[in-house]
């Protein structure tokens, strides 16, 4: 079972090998694929009712003699490939965070991770993808991205999620098998409310390095005079928000 994303909005276009083959004049794909027999043996192909992008055929074994193949050499395989499962793990209070994503002079990266990395900055509307693991009862806190939209995919656990824009906020719950859409600029949070861990899969449409900005950070960088002028609170009182150590 495979989980996919892709980087379009738009209604998917998709063109399979067979489609595009049945859809090229018998005589134009004689010429160029040049088969024994010429166009008579390209007449011997026959469309199926199904369509054949995931069904196989119930005769495989006869049809298939060897399907073996040598592994591609790594700095072609991990341009592709990223063991995201196997990688560094990031913690945050309540929870833990994994990423296949692009890092800037590939900073903590390793060799294989490095062209991974380098690979995604190279590529127009790529995706980077991530874990994201919240205890039983903790928060992600609220954020939102600068530079990307945000899609996740529901593995286990159950949650609630917040989504504030300017003059609307829309609050939900969500489930194993759901999907959740964060614009760009969106801010956000996602709150575990299962005895068990929220597990979700989550996806930004950026081959760049993430820019974030968390509710603590932009709270905090923010003058205590300003923010007794917007709260109508006296300044001595933002003093009780705790800043987090470095």
């Amino acid at each position: 079972v495979f989980l996919l994303f892709f980087t379009t909005h738009e209604e998917l276009q998709t063109l399979d090998v067979d489609d595009a083959f049945f859809s090229t004049p018998e005589d134009i794909a004689a010429r160029a694929l040049k088969p024994q027999g010429g166009v008579n043996f390209i007449r011997t192909f026959k469309r199926q009712v199904e369509d054949q992008a995931i069904n196989l055929p119930p005769n495989l074994n006869e049809l298939v003699q060897n399907a073996t193949y040598v592994q591609s050499p790594d700095n072609l395989v991990w341009q592709y490939f990223y063991n995201l499962k196997g990688s560094a793990q990031y913690p945050f209070p309540g929870g833990i965070f994994q990423w296949a994503r692009y890092r800037i002079n590939g900073t903590g990266l390793n060799e294989t991770e490095k062209i991974f990395s380098e690979s995604l900055n190279k590529h127009e509307n790529t995706l980077t993808l991530a874990t994201l693991r919240i205890s039983s009862n903790e928060l992600g806190q609220p954020h939102f991205h600068f530079n990307a939209n945000e899609m996740g995919y529901v593995i286990s656990g159950c949650g609630q999620v917040g989504v504030i824009l300017s003059g609307v906020t829309a609050n939900f719950n969500i489930g194993i098998g759901d999907v959740i859409f964060f614009p760009v600029g969106t801010q956000h949070y996602i709150k575990s409310v299962c005895d068990e861990d929220l597990f979700l899969i989550l996806a930004y449409s950026t081959g760049n390095q993430l820019e974030t900005l968390r509710m603590k950070d932009y709270f905090h960088a923010t003058a205590d005079h300003i923010l007794a002028q917007l709260f109508f609170k006296k300044q001595a009182e933002f003093k009780k928000f705790p800043k987090a150590a470095k």
